[in-house]
């Protein structure tokens, strides 16, 4: 706590010395959001806590994966069980992993087969990614469903000028290697956007070598993305999707000793969306129709080795997710800009798990099943002389199980243009539909299951100095969660548990020189389990840590060589050792870690790059037990045409 003590106090200072970017990456006060409203909209007038990372800040600090790029996001807390290509979870100020919903260009992500219906991470790497958008607070009113903390909303590449390529090769500690094609341009009424990737490691242990397991646990993924869209004339233009990827990654047992040389896990997933875009009465009237589809298959596999001889499981899991999302904006009103949306979704999944133990065989299967889902939204965005922003937004779901919900937020704005400073708060709640699992599993189900339910809010204050050259910002945050899924004495799923989470994030940024800037954020979040009678009753959530920081800069020496560090600094947090009985709750000790990176332009077009992670080899872990990667060193070239 004494380097964070007085690296905050070294922030202050150097503010009080001298903002291209706030909020994470934040360019001037003018730039265009998108997530927060599902319309284009400065952030000067959104209310809501939202941060953006561009694919300038993914280039530039050679960030290659979406775990990464959120790890120095404030108010978010990355989980990964045992290095890159393993199980990765976010949770947003505090709350659990499965109350973030994750979008990719508009399609839901989470996935109908997990029993949470949480996203893993760990599968998508920043390739094709043009910004990253991370919404904080109860977003269902727009977003429906598992938005009931936040959304992480992902926005690829689109082609906008003439055919161009590019090819990116990087190799590195443990074997890794990284290669990745791009192209993108426009013909005639046709724009394109097509990537191709593979990579691929020996990894380390995923359980940690600091107990003695030394087996390696590999992991490579595959990924193909191309994104169409045709002109049909001045007013439409229609789209299509495809991504597809494919990733293998070997698995240790979650336990101290857990090397277990025949564990893997293998996923495979398709996505699909088809979008029309149009806009009539002149501007009045704009409107978005879409379809969209996604596939996923995975599959846990362990066999018997000589250390667990008489332990196997095969686990499938099989399911998809088709959506209809038909959106309208409406400009016939000054000063408003009204939304109304209609969403109607069918998820599906089915699952098998067969095992064998000391304790002999079990087998759990679950048959395939569905629910459907209908949501009707709208917003109106009001506008008082570009000072005074509000966002109204009220919405009803009708679901085939548990029946009606509705949702509502308001997110109202004051910018003051003389002295550039931001008044913002926010106020919503949120749902989360019971997952297909805890609804129809044979043993665990519950069908008479309602929605979890969220209330959360925060305000804040933002102000921006020396022509955007400097900015500080603070919001102080609160979430309230009722209703949420536990188990009974019969060990069916029930709504039981409860919890809530608050705190604060501070923000600041400073351009020391015109090619120096300097980027941080603080974050204090207080968690607590009140689910009276729980055994962890007035107790932290495990793996939130209440202190976390991210520091960041980039100083372009000239031209040709630009140098990049980032500083992340986690604090203790609580975890549970689930080998003991009745299981132990257990503190993870704090860290801080140093990446460095550096790029140097040989030519016009070829860069070559260098990448330190984790500079002075810090020992850590994330989550109980699993390994985290020690000190490595990165080598690529990149070659645009």
């Amino acid at each position: 706590m004494k380097f964070l003590r007085n690296f905050f106090l070294l922030f202050i200072l150097l503010s009080r010395m001298l903002y291209s970017q706030q909020d994470s990456i934040k360019t001037t006060l003018n730039e265009i959001v998108i997530s927060a409203t599902k319309t284009e909209t400065p952030y000067f007038a959104i209310g809501s806590s939202i941060s953006i990372i561009t694919t300038e800040m993914i280039q530039k600090y050679q960030i290659k994966t979406v775990t990464d790029a959120l790890r120095i996001i404030p108010g978010i807390t990355i989980t990964q069980q045992g290095g890159p290509g393993k199980m990765t979870y976010a949770y947003i100020r505090g709350t659990n992993s499965n109350h973030t919903l994750v979008v990719l260009d508009g399609v839901t992500m989470n996935d109908a087969s997990s029993p949470s219906n949480a996203f893993d991470l760990s599968e998508l790497n920043t390739n094709d990614i043009s910004r990253i958008e991370v919404i904080k607070g109860p977003q269902s009113t727009l977003y429906g469903s598992d938005a009931i903390a936040g959304v992480i909303n992902i926005i690829t590449k689109k082609g906008s000028s003439k055919p161009s390529y590019s090819f990116e090769g990087e190799t590195g500690a443990n074997k890794y290697y990284r290669g990745n094609l791009y192209t993108s341009g426009v013909i005639g009424n046709l724009s394109y956007s097509i990537n191709a990737s593979q990579s691929a490691s020996d990894g380390i242990s995923a359980a940690s070598s600091e107990y003695g397991n030394t087996e390696k646990d590999g992991f490579s993924n595959t990924t193909f993305s191309s994104n169409l869209f045709y002109t049909l004339n001045p007013e439409f233009k229609i789209g299509l999707l495809y991504k597809f990827g494919k990733s293998k990654s070997d698995l240790d047992q979650n336990e101290k000793y857990g090397d277990d040389p025949n564990f893997t896990y293998r996923l495979e997933d398709h996505l699909w969306k088809l979008n029309l875009e149009g806009t009539s009465f002149n501007g009045i009237w704009e409107q978005s129709l879409s379809a969209s589809y996604i596939k996923r298959f995975s599959q846990n596999l362990d066999l018997t080795d000589q250390v667990h001889p008489s332990l196997s499981s095969d686990a499938f899991n099989n399911a998809n997710r088709f959506k209809i999302d038909w959106q309208n904006n409406l400009r016939f009103l000054p000063n408003n800009l009204i939304t109304i949306g209609f969403e109607h979704e069918v998820e599906s999944a089915n699952t098998s798990y067969l095992s064998t133990s000391e304790w002999g065989p079990f087998d759990s299967i679950f048959p395939n099943q569905s629910l459907r889902n209908s949501g009707l939204y709208i917003q109106d965005q009001f506008n008082l002389n570009n000072s005074f922003f509000s966002t109204v937004g009220l919405r009803y779901d009708t679901n085939e199980k548990f029946g009606n919900v509705y949702t509502f937020r308001i997110a109202p704005c004051y910018y003051i243009k003389s002295t550039q400073t931001r008044f913002k708060a926010t106020y919503g709640t949120g749902f989360k539909a019971p997952s297909l699992f805890y609804l129809f599993d044979p043993m665990f189900g519950n069908p008479n299951l309602q929605p979890e339910k969220s209330k959360g809010w925060d305000i804040g204050i933002e102000q921006f100095f020396e022509n955007n050259n400097i900015s500080i910002g603070l919001t102080y945050f609160g979430i309230e969660l009722e209703d949420m899924f536990g188990f009974d004495a019969n060990y069916k799923t029930i709504n039981i548990d409860k919890a809530s989470s608050n705190g604060f994030e501070f923000l600041g940024s400073v351009r020391l020189f015109p090619s120096l800037v300097l980027n941080g954020n603080y974050t204090f979040t207080q968690t607590k389990n009140e689910s009276v009678g729980s055994a962890d009753f007035g107790e932290k959530l495990l793996r939130r840590p209440k202190h976390q920081f991210s520091l960041y800069s980039n100083y372009q020496v000239n031209q040709e060589l630009g140098i990049n560090f980032i500083i992340k600094y986690i604090g203790e947090r609580d975890d549970k050792d689930f080998g003991a009985y009745p299981a132990q709750r257990v503190t993870l000790s704090d860290y801080t870690l140093v990446d460095f990176s550096a790029q140097y332009n040989l030519f016009s077009n070829v860069t070559l790059k260098a990448r330190m992670e984790n500079l002075f080899d810090k020992r850590y872990e994330e989550v109980l037990y699993y390994g985290t990667l020690g000190r490595s060193l990165y080598i690529g070239l990149d070659v645009n045409m």
